[in-house]
């Protein structure tokens, strides 16, 4: 009978095999903990810099900061709050220039617009650290021709990505309404073929923090078939969402406020009671044309001027239909626009303001004043 088994030379073989093997698994066990320590060291280096970018980004003016775990919440309400000088400020400010821009001539306009985040006042003595087209909030209303092409140049002077969404356009928005990065400039054309009265905002996400920061306006879009007006003025309804008074130190963005809706001031072009202070003015028999749009972020704007009734509200904007007739107050619903007009042959001063009347009491609110009278009016 043979019996099979290992001879010790064949025993010596297997065993420097078997060492061999093993010192290879631990080279190779080796190379692979060290791959995993650099790879966790690399995940943590690149965790620090996104938590680093993310820290700096929400310490911008104007941006949200991280939910607290116990959640979030708004700050007391500002609304009203101004210094003993109040009035004294008001008089000495300019109002914002509400009067209807001129079209350009010929088939082209060129827009542009500058982005820069800086601090505007949005109310006497109330100061707000905003995200501005063309340093102010609105941002310049623009006035084109139905048929137009409209050219945009769009230059990004601030710290962050920021772009522009023109209502007006039918445009691709993923192309045309892309994010521009700080320092640099984009350009892009539409044709104005729609008339109107239509927004424009930045779309940058999150939107609704860039159209509270201030970053929105006007475009109007004049048909060549309008009804004669005398005399013409833009309005941009806006509200605006403090984290603080505003007084002693610029104000930002309260997020909480303006995600539940609670506005410490509500302004017609960006300053509370401006055209209360500094009236817009017409003669009487003339024909004044309000272009009103609301920026929101939330808020409807119920329009309304006391003491007449609006003779011709294209609603919506829709200036291709008949306007309605002598109807009381008009809704413009938050990123929409009307247009209205109204022929006052009484000499006297006619209020116009949201009827919703809590945005009334928070500064949306202006005065008509026809036949240059004396005087002022509270409402």
């Amino acid at each position: 009978m043979t019996t099979y088994g290992s001879t010790p030379r064949e025993s010596g073989v297997g065993i420097k095999l078997l060492a061999l093997f093993l010192g290879l698994t631990v080279c190779v066990m080796g190379f692979f903990g060290l791959w995993l320590a650099l790879s966790a060291q690399h995940a943590r280096d690149d965790a620090n810099k996104a938590a680093t970018k993310a820290s700096s980004a929400a310490a911008m003016p104007g941006m949200s900061k991280p939910a607290a775990p116990g959640g979030t919440y708004a700050s007391p309400s500002f609304a009203g709050i101004a210094p003993a000088n109040a009035d004294a400020l008001a008089a000495a400010r300019a109002a914002a220039p509400a009067l209807l821009p001129a079209a350009p001539a010929g088939d082209v306009a060129s827009v542009r617009l500058v982005i820069a985040h800086g601090v505007v006042s949005i109310a006497p003595g109330i100061r707000y650290d905003a995200w501005t087209f063309g340093g102010s909030a609105p941002g310049p209303a623009i006035h084109v021709r139905q048929g137009q092409l409209v050219k945009v140049m769009l230059v990004n002077n601030a710290p962050m990505p920021h772009s522009v969404d023109f209502h007006a356009g039918r445009i691709a928005p993923n192309i045309a309404f892309s994010d521009v990065a700080p320092g640099a400039t984009k350009t892009f054309s539409f044709r104005a073929k729609d008339p109107g009265v239509f927004m424009y905002h930045c779309g940058t996400a999150p939107a609704f923090e860039h159209i509270a920061n201030g970053m929105y306006g006007a475009i109007v879009v004049e048909p060549a078939n309008m009804p004669k007006a005398d005399v013409q003025y833009v309005l941009v309804s806006s509200e605006w969402y403090l984290n603080k008074p505003g007084t002693s130190t610029p104000a930002s963005l309260d997020l909480v406020k303006a995600e539940q809706m609670t506005p410490d001031w509500v302004t017609w072009n960006g300053y509370a009671a401006q055209y209360k202070m500094h009236p817009l003015t017409a003669m009487p028999g003339q024909t004044v044309r309000f272009w009103v749009v609301d920026a929101g972020p939330s808020l409807n704007t119920e329009f309304h001027v006391v003491g007449t009734l609006l003779n011709r509200a294209w609603v919506n904007a829709d200036l291709r239909d008949a306007p309605q007739h002598d109807i009381q107050t008009a809704i413009v619903p938050a990123g929409g626009g009307g247009v209205f007009d109204v022929k006052i042959d009484q000499p006297g001063i006619y209020p116009f303001v949201s009827h919703s009347f809590a945005s009334v009491m928070l500064g949306e609110v202006g005065l008509l004043n026809v036949g240059h009278v004396a005087g002022t009016m509270n409402h």
